[in-house]
């Protein structure tokens, strides 16, 4: 079994962050004791050096392996050169030998856009890690900041990837079993082909719609099957899926 914490957008910054629910978070996950965390962008507001600063002593807070990639507003303000040099590697492979898993995280990014773009290059790197794991019969995630599949209850659609319909073909066609992202603060999740598209809400920002809370997501990955749960910090926990698993075989 693998537990896995899936936090987003926590816009570090002096107005837009809450520290308290932050704090609340930090608490309940390591209560948890995921596996990995895997975080998918807006660790900053704006990109800044001390942002990142910040949202590095915030991280530390967390007990399990965190893995992160870099959102739209991490790359504002040369942010993307402070993210690989006080985060880490913006695009990585991550791989669990003993539960048989690969996680890629891919970089959506490009400086001072809000838009995504995954580029022919990240999508080759991609397409062969996944012809890998094909052959291996492991079990795959991708996660990226921005979202492939439009989310409901976010208003005009902008800021999708560019590229969004040749990465979800690569997707689909290497038989991925999840997909995570964030960016919109919406936690939402998406059924096609087998594959799960999981969106996660936003763990610590003020920047929520309508009567949202502040949320991540936990995901269990048994040799049956797969469960998602949104948990809000207002002590709500929602079960998203309870999905078999592709290659699960009833004998």
């Amino acid at each position: 079994m693998v537990l896995i914490a899936h936090i987003s957008d926590l816009h570090v910054s002096n107005n837009d962050f809450n520290e308290a629910v932050y704090l609340k978070a930090v608490d309940e996950i390591n209560a948890l004791d995921p596996d990995m965390i895997i975080l998918t962008g807006d660790l900053t507001n704006n990109g800044y050096y001390n942002q990142f600063l910040r949202a590095k002593e915030y991280l530390q807070m967390f007990k399990a392996p965190l893995f992160a990639i870099p959102g739209n507003h991490d790359a504002k303000n040369l942010g993307y050169q402070t993210f690989e040099e006080l985060i880490g590697e913006s695009s990585w492979k991550l791989t669990k030998d003993d539960e048989n898993l690969v996680v890629l995280g891919l970089d959506s990014t490009s400086p001072d856009l809000s838009e995504g773009h995954i580029g022919k290059l990240q999508q080759i790197w991609m397409e062969n890690e996944l012809n890998k794991c094909m052959v291996e019969n492991k079990f795959s995630i991708v996660a990226m900041h921005h979202h492939i599949i439009s989310i409901p209850r976010t208003g005009r659609e902008r800021n999708i990837l560019s590229d969004a319909g040749d990465v979800l073909e690569s997707i689909i066609n290497h038989d991925v079993d999840i997909v995570i992202g964030g960016h919109k603060h919406v936690p939402h999740l998406w059924r096609m082909d087998g594959t799960l598209f999981v969106n996660a809400g936003s763990l610590s920002s003020y920047k929520l719609r309508g009567k949202d809370v502040n949320s991540y997501n936990t995901i269990k990955i048994t040799d049956k099957n797969i469960e998602i749960y949104l948990n809000k910090l207002d002590g709500n926990k929602i079960l998203l899926v309870n999905f078999k698993r592709k290659d699960y075989v009833d004998l």
